[in-house]
């Protein structure tokens, strides 16, 4: 009898601890559940103390791990997750070899960082285990083992950085496990995940119901319906399963952050904050709880708050640099930005945290923080390139002048002078700064990239635009060009669009060959697409900017037979390349096709004022140069007549065009001139570069006026100029242009730089 006592006694201490063991390991997957990851994680690993060879204990500890970083991934990086997820799964396999969880772990983490041959045999080892059987009362391991190992199996086929599940292998094993144990609450939680993945709401709310019915005092299935109402945006329905979750447990903190989440999205700020505070006393002392609640309100929008509470978390725990991010992030976002503390927050994070603890979110805002302080760039750079003109010009008069006026010069040089010295640093400085910028992006896309050929996710294709955009408003237009063509599939037939914004960000960037070359791309693919043939011909004309080899006339001459087909539609395409074949045939001497072409212009649509203009504009011009090739006084004043005849034409129709009225008035003062069979305001000169070699065809243009000469192949020109002038425009290509004041001289020799 004393034996039997004394064995029994033994069993029931058997009994006894493992019956405590298992309450504790179902305390810590309810703390787990309840986001109390810190508390979880010191009660799994007290139980594995006590009992390292349990292998269990170091599955529910992996699984701790993941979901500590998928409820706080701005202060988490999935590297380290998965890091700590994996040593722990290892150690549980070395505890027990034979159990089909740990390695169920290790293929979830191969599923997040993308190495399916790695998932795929994980959970091939993980099936070795679960043995064939014909009854489920004499099943290895036990049925409600097996069916939960199932279970996990198909949880392993959900990818949370992807949102991402294939269906097709992981139903049919919830299925299976169903079929084996269909009292699991758990189960049923899985099936219901795998459905919301698949945005499958209704089969969704079905399997969390049948979690309820299987443990009905468990908030977990509320909470999980809240989730797919809130999903829909049906945020009353939400609000009432929340709610239903804290009258199943009224401390289940994590429904009062979700619930002041989702009644600050509804407007209800007084309820939000109400739900944040009960929050926050539940968890009272709990750093990390307390990050998660800023994680909420940085996710509700409520930045002030944000900044608030990340200084008050940094003035307990300095350890924490992380935080920086959300207040970072929170100055950038906030109703009336502060990027310079957006940027100092930012900055501080980059040097406290560990490089490879970055987020791919703390490169991409720390790129959009530079650009967004440095949104005058463009502006000021335009600024100081228009000073520098003007500080050169007003040196080249001060230099041409009296030795009485060069005081009055020299004071406008001084100003100029201090205006460029105050700008240039301004300039430089956003220069570097979004040298930083484009460098952040960069990272930012690269930072989850493990194989540079896989399929780019939606978000990096997002980051990839937003550079490309940003390249281009910066004008770095060749950075614009690259970037786009990453973002290219050449499969997809309707991308024509896309070639093109590549093509004019080449052709911006002054790389002509590889703008052809796109743009032949968009021809190829649609022969006759106007946009295309425009943009190459405007390429060709880049590429032969003194009109001397052609290359570009007949994308001009096909441009316009494609335009012509719709000439009412193509109107402004008709004349953007009839101007420049008039030019090409009036600067190569062919001055009657010239003038057909600027005869078509005028006629092609009687109410186009545009067209008219620009006729008689190039008509005026032809004759005008006609006029200087002309021998005879009779018959300079026949031609300037007609130049005098597409003035007026222009005034009839434009009356207050001063640049008309000039040229009109420069073509009468040359006809008087030509009367007195004279040339008193003829100039002449020779254009070099800075080691004084000839430049041929430099351009020598009177200002606001068609008065304009060409250099000979010795750098030399002549021509008269209207009475008054004031500025020559000295220009030739690979050269600056430069401004030069006319005076009393009639020799004007000018060195161009480059």
């Amino acid at each position: 009898m004393f034996t039997r006592i004394g064995l029994l006694t033994g069993v029931l201490s058997v009994v006894m601890v493992l019956g405590v063991r298992a309450q504790d390991l179902k305390s810590a997957i309810q703390l787990t559940k309840s986001e109390s990851y810190d508390k979880a994680e010191e009660m799994y690993n007290s139980l594995i103390q006590k009992e390292p060879g349990n292998s269990k204990y170091y599955f529910y500890l992996g699984e701790n791990y993941l979901l500590n970083y998928f409820a706080d991934t701005i202060s988490n990086t999935l590297a380290a997750a998965t890091k700590a997820a994996s040593d722990i799964y290892q150690k549980g396999i070395n505890a027990n070899a034979g159990d089909p969880l740990n390695y169920i772990g290790m293929a979830k983490i191969a599923n997040y960082t993308g190495d399916n041959a790695k998932a795929n045999e994980m959970r091939t080892k993980a099936r070795s285990f679960l043995l064939p059987y014909k009854k489920i009362k004499k099943m290895t391991p036990p049925a409600p083992e097996y069916a939960f190992a199932l279970a996990k199996i198909a949880e392993s086929y959900v990818n949370s950085i992807e949102n991402t599940v294939d269906t097709g292998l992981a139903l049919p094993l919830i299925r299976q496990a169903l079929t084996i144990d269909n009292k699991n609450p758990e189960i049923y939680f899985t099936a219901g995940d795998i459905y919301m993945m698949a945005n499958d709401g209704s089969n969704a709310i079905k399997n969390y119901n049948l979690a309820q019915f299987a443990d009905p005092q468990s908030p977990t299935a509320a909470m999980k319906i809240g989730y797919v109402y809130f999903k829909a945006r049906a945020f009353t329905q939400a609000i009432q399963n929340f709610e239903e979750a804290i009258n199943l447990n009224n401390n289940y903190a994590p429904a009062y952050r979700e619930l002041g989440q989702l009644y600050w999205r509804a407007g209800r700020l007084d309820q939000s904050k109400e739900n944040f505070k009960k929050y926050l006393d539940l968890t009272a002392g709990n750093i990390p709880a307390k990050v998660r609640y800023v994680n909420s309100l940085f996710y509700a929008g409520d930045y002030e708050e944000v900044i608030k509470n990340v200084e008050e978390i940094l003035a307990i725990d300095q350890s924490r640099g992380y935080m920086n991010r959300l207040a970072g992030y929170s100055y950038y976002e906030k109703e009336n930005p502060d990027y310079d503390k957006a940027l100092a927050y930012m900055e501080k994070l980059f040097s406290v945290v560990e490089k490879d603890a970055l987020l791919q979110k703390d490169h991409h805002y720390m790129a959009r923080i530079l650009v967004k302080m440095n949104q005058d760039y463009t502006k000021n750079l335009d600024e100081l390139n228009s000073l520098k003109n003007q500080l050169d010009r007003e040196k080249s008069r001060m230099a041409a002048a009296s030795a009485a006026n060069k005081a009055k010069f020299a004071a406008s040089v001084d100003e100029l002078t201090k205006k460029v010295n105050e700008l240039e640093p301004k300039v430089a400085s956003a220069n570097k700064d979004l040298d930083r910028a484009f460098r952040e992006f960069d990272l930012a896309f690269k930072a989850k990239r493990t194989d540079a050929s896989a399929p780019m996710t939606p978000v990096e294709r997002a980051i990839l635009s937003e550079m490309a955009s940003n390249y281009n408003s910066f004008r770095r237009y060749e950075g614009a060009a690259k970037t786009w063509a990453k973002l290219i599939d050449p499969s997809k037939e309707n991308n024509l669009n896309e070639y093109m914004l590549i093509g004019r960000a080449y052709y911006n960037a002054e790389k002509y060959k590889s703008a052809d070359s796109v743009l032949n791309v968009v021809i190829q693919k649609s022969p006759d697409y106007l946009p295309a043939h425009a943009q190459v011909a405007r390429t060709y004309s880049r590429m032969d900017p003194d009109m001397k080899t052609g290359i570009a006339r007949p994308k001009f001459e096909k441009y316009l037979s494609i335009a012509a087909k719709d000439s009412l539609e193509n109107m402004t395409e008709m004349l953007e390349a009839m101007t420049y074949l008039g030019y090409f045939n009036m600067e190569n001497g062919n001055y009657t096709k010239a003038k057909e072409y600027y005869n078509r212009m005028i006629n092609l649509n009687p109410r186009n004022n545009e067209g008219k203009i620009r006729g008689y504009n190039g008509i005026a011009a032809l004759e005008t140069r006609a006029a200087g090739q002309e021998k005879t006084l009779e018959g300079k004043i026949a031609i300037l007549g007609r130049a005098a005849e597409a003035y007026g034409k222009i005034l009839e129709i434009d009356p207050n065009n001063t640049n008309v009225r000039n040229s009109l008035k420069w073509v009468q003062d040359y006809q008087v001139s030509v009367k007195k069979g004279i040339n008193p305001n003829e100039i002449k000169g020779v254009i070099t570069d800075s080691a004084g070699t000839p430049i041929a065809y430099a351009s020598v243009r009177v200002k606001d006026t068609a008065a304009e000469n060409l250099t000979n192949g010795k750098g030399e020109y002549k021509f008269e100029i209207p009475q008054g002038s004031e500025i020559l425009i000295i220009s030739a290509q690979g050269f600056k242009s430069k401004e030069v004041e006319i005076t009393k001289s009639r020799v004007y020799n000018v060195k161009l730089d480059r």
